[in-house]
């Protein structure tokens, strides 16, 4: 007889997929014991994470000697967003928001672009998980308050290291060109410090400063950060007083907006003679500076002037289509023939980045009067009809759109005082009035921009208006061009956009964009 063995059939249950969770943590500067923090936070999040069995690491993501006011600035944290972005992560922990960002528009837009791919936030000084929407409102006012920290924070290392400018003790972190740096002492490098001797040397037998980066490139002098010499990289080796030895401190600043300005004046600065060795004497300084400051007067510019920047009718309106960069005015020559001819900044000193060629400016001034001699001979069907649109639009159209929103903002108000009569009668429950608060102040918000946005567009069309007059006007009383007048370009002219070496396009004061093909 057979035997028959029964076998107990044993349930196999699917594993649980685990979290992938990465921590993020960063400290504002680069002082031992900020990093010594940095540490502490790294290995606790290590720790944190691989002690949860339903977690799996997914990474640390750490920054370190940078300021949190500016998110841009933050690598790790740009790049564990867009890991995120790649499904890679499914959770984040960190330790606050301002460890996070500490400016409120910041951290909810991360927060917000986040929640978009279904990657919660956990915050763990303030107890916030954004994987509840519940908890936005919340977040939004302690992201108030850590914006707030940011401003006290950053007023007062402010503070801290105007003293240190006051009392010597400041230490330079990043030494110039020319310098090697040990803990804050400078040395000479003689690698470098003898290009500084050159470019001095040059300035003081009368080279120009684009003549002398040319030089530099062409005998492949190194810069620090494989960048390219350039006028404005050798003038700004020339009027910096380290070379002589001494340092002047905080030639700018920082506005509470976290802008950085040149200081024309509007803080104390601190000079510290004989601060470390010189390259150059007080003596070849002076007289170099003396050099290039006669070199600007004689072509009647100054620095920070208008004309520094607009010598030419073209200067600093010619827009490159291909990579947005402004074109400089550069002289050519073809056997005994000179000629100007203007082209792109990127291009010039790179062509793999920016393929667009320069145009003659010859023939950029031919076809800007060519433009013009078109809408004298067009005027009434060219710009007399835009001139109406925009008046007709001004008159009816921004009116009635205005309306609208005012009636919008009206509605949403109301709305506001009705849903806390109800919370007031604990008819609702707190989570669903956060829930509609939220709504209608993100409602409300976006029906302020727009209505900013409308009148600060009426305000334009009302100066397109104006200059679509006073070009109609020149426009009555001219007769065609013969010859290019630099003149006209400043005064209807915006910008110009190049697309390629045969097309442009006109952009006008007036807000009229016309297309040309270049007359060559």
């Amino acid at each position: 007889m057979k035997s028959v063995k029964r076998i107990e059939a044993t349930a196999v249950l699917p594993q649980k997929k685990k979290i992938r969770v990465a921590a993020y943590c960063r400290v504002s500067t680069d002082a031992d014991e900020q990093l010594v923090s940095l540490e502490t936070q790294k290995s606790h999040y290590r720790q944190h994470i691989n002690s949860n069995p339903d977690w799996e690491f997914a990474g640390l993501y750490y920054d370190e000697g940078i300021s949190a006011t500016k998110t841009d600035k933050r690598l790790a944290l740009q790049q564990m967003i867009s890991d995120c972005e790649a499904g890679k992560i499914d959770y984040i922990v960190t330790k606050s928001l301002s460890r996070f960002a500490r400016n409120t528009t910041d951290c909810l837009e991360l927060v917000r672009k986040l929640q978009e791919i279904n990657v919660p936030v956990f915050f763990e000084k303030e107890n916030i998980n954004t994987g509840t929407m519940d908890n936005e409102f919340l977040l939004s006012v302690m992201s108030s308050l850590a914006e707030g920290e940011s401003v006290s924070i950053s007023e007062n290392e402010k503070w801290s290291i105007q003293n240190r400018y006051a009392n010597g003790s400041y230490k330079i972190g990043y030494p110039p060109y020319g310098y090697d740096s040990n803990d804050g002492e400078f040395s000479i490098n003689e690698t470098e410090a003898q290009w500084i001797r050159y470019i001095f040397s040059e300035t003081l037998k009368g080279q120009s400063l684009n003549r002398i980066s040319k030089a530099l490139i062409s005998m492949h002098v190194p810069t620090r950060k494989n960048g390219t010499w350039n006028a404005s990289t050798v003038r700004g080796i020339i009027i910096n007083e380290k070379y002589t030895g001494d340092c002047l401190f905080q030639k700018t600043f920082t506005d509470f907006r976290f802008k950085r300005h040149p200081n024309n004046g509007d803080r104390d600065q601190y000079l510290i003679e004989n601060h470390h060795p010189g390259i150059i004497s007080h003596e070849d300084f002076d007289r170099a500076n003396q050099m290039i400051r006669q070199h600007a007067n004689e072509k009647k510019i100054t620095k920070g002037d208008k004309k520094y920047t607009n010598r030419y009718p073209f200067s600093g309106k010619i827009i490159c289509g291909e990579c947005g960069e402004k074109f400089k005015r550069k002289s050519n020559i073809t056997g005994a023939l000179k000629y100007p001819s203007w082209v792109c900044r990127v291009h010039f000193h790179d062509t793999k980045k920016c393929s667009m060629k320069g145009i003659k400016e010859a023939d950029l001034e031919r076809t800007f009067m060519l433009m013009l001699n078109k809408l004298i001979f067009a005027r009434k069907d060219v710009l007399q009809t835009f001139h109406d649109d925009l008046k007709e639009h001004n008159a009816t159209a921004i009116p009635q759109r205005m309306k609208a929103i005012d009636a919008a903002i009206d509605k949403n108000t109301e709305k506001k005082k009705t849903l806390t009569k109800i919370m007031a009668q604990n008819l609702l429950e707190p989570s669903l009035f956060i829930q509609e608060s939220n709504e209608l102040n993100a409602e409300a918000n976006s029906l302020a921009a727009e209505k900013e946005s409308i009148i600060q567009s009426s305000a334009k069309h009302v100066d397109e208006i104006e200059e679509t007059e006073k070009l109609i006007k020149f426009t009555a009383k001219a007769e065609m061009f013969q010859a290019f007048d630099g003149e006209l370009v400043n005064n209807y002219l915006d910008h110009i956009t190049v697309h390629s070496q045969d097309e442009v396009t006109f952009h006008l004061k007036c807000g009229l964009s016309l297309k040309e093909r270049i007359l060559k």
